[in-house]
């Protein structure tokens, strides 16, 4: 009776201060940052008895890490009761562990943010969203208060300003005022790097443009090519150069090399003027403005498509819009393959944690005012996803160190960002994103036409990647069971990006697993057949894909009366600020 009587007050003061979180989160917590961690707050007060078995665990640690400081204190071996995740390279310097006094901050600081993680993911009466982020706002919290960041609390910093006379700290400051000017925490200093220059460099012309897109053509690197032609659709929330780095790195380049005729999409970068501009029209006058350009310039009736993240989930929406708009035989696609494409968003990675009700309206006034949403903006909620590898190890590196970013065309990619126009982006959001609507059949209108993934029953190559925060790999397989047709699906490893950019290089760097796909396949029937390879699954790719193409045929030209060159390669949308 007193648990019961005790927990009727707490009950109805959590629905209170949640009655009042929800009046006010759309003006002073729009991106939901306090709400979870409020909500957790409550939620073990709520439960005294798991707080007791909560608290009564960190105390055994706690025991662990005292007896720990006093060995290490009076000069005896002692191993570190909590070390640090694999992936977490803070602390990797000797000196974290050989050195006492270092030793015992670095794991005092573990124990906390430990304990804090695992509590917030095992808080009793909440939903496993606000579990999740809860623990991801605490978790930026806790990166940014760890001992490394800061120059009296960072052993190596110490030293390196020690061995240099001040020299590191003199260029770390000159450091951080260049980042300050550049309004960004930079990861490569965007001098290295030109679009046109040293990225972006495989040889073609733009053969076509219109308000929304410029298509490259590529010229072909062999006297004969595949009949049918490839069309690259790639992502408008990022530049299409990812797929053409430079010339070893280059999946335009490889294509090329297979005998494949390649074009790819270079969306223009949208400003204000573009504010109404919807997702019909990406798929209208961008998608399917491509695929009637490519065909009419090959004279080809089909052709093979490809879609990289958002790019896939464009191309997934107009196949299932072409096979209800155009008779069975009149389809242009007659095979497709994806890279990193989620179609049902149930479970979309860590973005999830920005996506509620009142994070995507906030986000739509702000667009409604600029008429865009400005790609910085969407760029710093990447990096804040893996604030420990994207924010803090420059920090460090730059500020402490006082080192100068390395090159690294990757890193210049993701820096070199793009906006969103505000129609578009506001209704994929609320539509795919919120209300998951995509997957939902005939419930989604696009171009005039019902959505319904399973008339796609075209052939499709799908790739995921083992890292991938962005499209998880595991959602990204459950494309595989709302779309029709045979499907052979790729686990790469690495992430989102390195996963996809991926060529074969000796000795191999990376692995991947692969398998055809049943409809009824699940995760873990796949995991069970697919064969496990070392190397790049482009290789694989080309073996899929070659046949698909049809066979060799002159290498056509890469500009033609009907379709001149308008500019070179990598075109002028690109170049946009």
């Amino acid at each position: 009776m007193t648990q019961h009587t005790t927990a009727m007050p707490l009950g109805i003061a959590r629905k209170t201060v949640e009655g009042i979180h929800h009046a006010f989160e759309s003006t002073f917590d729009p991106l939901g940052m306090s709400a979870p961690l409020l909500h957790a707050q409550l939620a073990w007060l709520a439960h005294p008895q798991e707080l007791s078995d909560a608290l009564l665990k960190a105390s055994g640690s706690l025991w662990a890490l005292q007896m720990h400081t006093w060995k290490r204190a009076m000069g005896l071996p002692s191993p570190d009761p909590v070390k640090p995740h694999e992936d977490d390279n803070r602390f990797a310097d000797p000196v974290w562990k050989e050195a006492p006094t270092w030793d015992l901050i670095k794991e005092w600081y573990l124990i906390l943010t430990h304990h804090v993680q695992d509590m917030l993911y095992e808080t009793p009466g909440l939903s496993q969203k606000d579990r999740r982020r809860a623990a991801f706002w605490w978790r930026k919290w806790l990166n940014a208060v760890a001992p490394t960041n800061f120059l009296l609390t960072n052993p190596v910093a110490l030293r390196k300003a020690s061995e240099t006379g001040g020299a590191s700290l003199l260029q770390g400051f000159q450091n951080f005022l260049a980042d300050l000017e550049a309004g960004n925490v930079r990861m490569t200093d965007p001098k290295d790097f030109k679009v046109g220059g040293n990225l972006a460099t495989t040889p073609g012309q733009v053969v076509f443009r219109n308000d929304l897109l410029e298509l490259i053509h590529y010229t072909p690197t062999r006297p004969q090519i595949r009949q049918m032609p490839v069309l690259i659709v790639t992502p408008w929330i990022n530049k299409f150069y990812i797929l053409d780095l430079n010339s070893k790195k280059s999946m335009v380049r490889y294509l090329l090399d297979q005998g494949l005729d390649v074009f790819i999409t270079s969306w223009k970068n949208p400003g204000p003027e573009m504010r109404d501009v919807r997702f019909d029209d990406y798929l209208v006058r961008g998608v399917q403005a491509a695929v009637d350009a490519v065909r009419q310039m090959s004279g080809q009736d089909k052709v093979h498509a490809v879609g990289y993240c958002i790019g896939g989930t464009a191309l997934v929406t107009y196949l299932a819009w072409a096979n209800r708009h155009f008779a069975p035989a009149d389809v242009p696609v007659a095979h497709y393959s994806l890279f990193t494409t989620l179609v049902d968003f149930h479970k979309p990675g860590d973005i999830e944690v920005f996506i509620d009700e009142a994070s995507v309206q906030y986000l739509a006034r702000n667009m409604a005012r600029t008429g865009y949403l400005d790609g910085a903006e969407m760029a710093s909620a990447f990096r804040l996803l893996r604030s420990n590898s994207l924010i803090w190890h420059y920090v460090v590196h730059g500020w402490l160190y006082g080192e100068h970013p390395a090159p690294f065309d990757v890193l210049f990619w993701n820096m070199d960002s793009t906006r969103m126009p505000y129609a578009m982006h506001a209704w994929y959001l609320e539509q795919f994103y919120l209300h998951n609507r995509l997957i939902q059949k005939d419930v989604l209108e696009v171009a005039g036409e019902l959505i319904d993934l399973e008339r796609v029953v075209q052939p499709v190559y799908a790739v995921t990647a083992e890292d991938d925060h962005i499209a998880p790999w595991r959602q990204a397989f459950r494309t595989m069971n709302h779309v029709d047709g045979p499907k052979r699906f790729v686990l790469s490893s690495s992430g989102h990006i390195l996963g996809i950019v991926n060529p074969p290089v000796q000795p191999p760097k990376r692995e991947y697993r692969v398998a055809p796909v049943r409809r009824s396949d699940t995760v873990e029937t796949w995991l069970g057949k697919a064969e496990a390879h070392t190397g790049s699954w482009w290789e694989d790719w080309m073996r899929w894909l070659q046949p698909q193409c049809g066979p060799l045929v002159e290498a056509r030209p890469g500009a033609t009366e009907a379709y001149p060159a308008l500019a070179l390669a990598p075109g002028c949308y690109v170049l946009e600020t």
